[in-house]
């Protein structure tokens, strides 16, 4: 199974050059750590920042430079610095070209709940129903089994919904699935891992494309 650095490699492999990019806290967030040479994206934080650069080293934090997540950034050259109301009206307006999210739960049909566990304390919703509903696409990064070996990949969500029908892929510390119209696809797996066993670890059916490939990152 890929660790959280390597399931960030695998994500960053999303990023395109010129997109406006919001990352969710948790492992989303290393992302910005491993942009691929020769792709330009611009990351944007809903707390009112755009050209978030990668973690700062250890002495050289700045208290005042914060993610949404509350972990201190680094800003890149050119960056800017504004009000939430303007961040938000900017992921709303649909200028966040893609979101890449962490997630409790996603259902076969692209359902996520990735806000709240009922009976234990949460920090709110944060901008994830307006990322979800006003980004123009949505990848999940989580680990694809819960600590007890449940299955995050259900037929239907139990946890509280954050948006119906959002995401369009999801990746996995042993796969990579799409969300397709006639279902979920496996489209990648980790080395060493089977498709069958990732069946047998994912409660939604899933579909195994012809041509699965390997999961680099």
């Amino acid at each position: 199974m890929l660790t959280r650095e390597q399931l960030a490699m695998r994500a960053a492999r999303e990023l395109r050059d010129g997109q406006y990019v919001n990352l969710g806290i948790g492992i989303p967030t290393l992302v910005a750590n491993y942009i691929p040479v020769g792709v330009s994206v611009v990351l944007q934080s809903e707390n009112g920042l755009l050209g978030v650069g990668p973690f700062p080293y250890e002495t050289e934090e700045d208290a005042d430079l914060i993610n949404a997540g509350k972990q201190t950034v680094t800003l890149m050259p050119g960056a800017a610095v504004f009000d939430s109301a303007a961040s938000f009206a900017m992921i709303r307006g649909g200028h966040i070209n893609l979101a890449i999210l962490g997630a409790m739960e996603v259902s076969e049909t692209g359902d996520i709940a990735n806000w709240m566990i009922p009976g234990k304390m949460v920090k709110g919703m944060g901008g994830a129903m307006d990322l979800v509903s006003g980004a123009q696409r949505i990848v999940v990064v989580m680990e694809h089994c819960s600590k007890d070996g449940e299955s995050k990949i259900k037929r239907r969500c139990t946890l509280p919904l954050t948006g119906l029908r959002v995401v369009n892929r999801i990746i996995t510390d042993i796969a990579v699935i799409d969300v397709t119209p006639t279902g979920l696809e496996l489209i990648e797996r980790a080395p060493d891992i089977s498709a069958n066993e990732i069946r047998t670890r994912t409660e939604a059916p899933l579909r195994i494309s012809p041509s699965v490939k390997d999961m680099k990152f």
